[in-house]
């Protein structure tokens, strides 16, 4: 039983900061770096960006590197912190996340292709458009991957209700997040004019996935040593 309980505590601290190096890391990488460079209407825009700004993409693509170490780090931890749960569904969660780890890490390519063209794209506006082509490639691979993602948080908020060692809240928002991951991702692939709401939809992602994901990493941050399985 000592065993059992310390290997909790262990696993909750080891996913708490796991959960803080993605949040840390995508935020870095994605909203600092690829949004400050991407302009999606002008591709000569972006290649200056990118050349003006080239040691600050390659360490995004560090960054996302890292997330992808953290996921599947995470993979292994919550697999073991819900194991009591149900093995089986714990495991098909784990699943899920390292489905979406491999499908991101491949989408990392793209970005690496950007660097490839980069050196050829500042007289070249077809490479220009290479580039641009790539960060899409680079969004629609992703896509995919989160589609994956939004079952495992599903899967992850059900475990995590019927827990009796988490808080049941915790639960239900990463729940709600891993639907809202699923009604965005196929609103894309399904609307045409996915554009016109897309502010709405993001907010259907991002406010249940901040909220649910930053409150259970600081729950396991804070409270995660003192799990005690009855």
């Amino acid at each position: 039983m000592n065993k059992l309980y310390f290997s909790i505590n262990q696993f909750a601290k080891i996913t708490g900061i796991g959960y803080l190096i993605i949040f840390i890391t995508g935020f870095f990488s994605n909203f600092f770096v690829l949004e400050n460079v991407i302009v999606w209407d002008k591709a000569e825009k972006t290649v200056q960006n990118l050349i003006h700004n080239e040691m600050l993409f390659r360490f995004g693509i560090i960054g996302f590197v890292l997330m992808v170490i953290a996921d599947l780090l995470l993979a292994w931890t919550l697999y073991y912190l819900l194991i009591k749960v149900n093995k089986s569904i714990s495991l098909l969660a784990a699943l899920f996340r390292i489905v979406n780890a491999a499908i991101f890490g491949f989408a990392l390519m793209y970005l690496l292709n950007v660097l490839n063209i980069l050196p050829d794209a500042e007289n070249s506006n077809q490479m220009g458009k290479e580039i641009i082509y790539a960060f899409t490639g680079f969004n629609n691979t992703w896509l995919i991957g989160l589609i994956f993602f939004g079952l495992h948080l599903i899967i992850l908020g059900y475990l995590i209700f019927k827990s009796g060692y988490i808080p049941k809240i915790l639960g239900v928002l990463l729940f709600i997040a891993g639907v809202g991951y699923l009604i965005d991702s196929f609103a894309i692939i399904l609307l045409p004019n996915y554009n016109d709401y897309k502010e709405t939809f993001m907010m259907i992602v991002l406010l249940p996935g901040i909220i649910g994901e930053l409150s259970f990493t600081i729950w396991l941050l804070a409270k995660g040593s003192k799990i005690i399985i009855d």
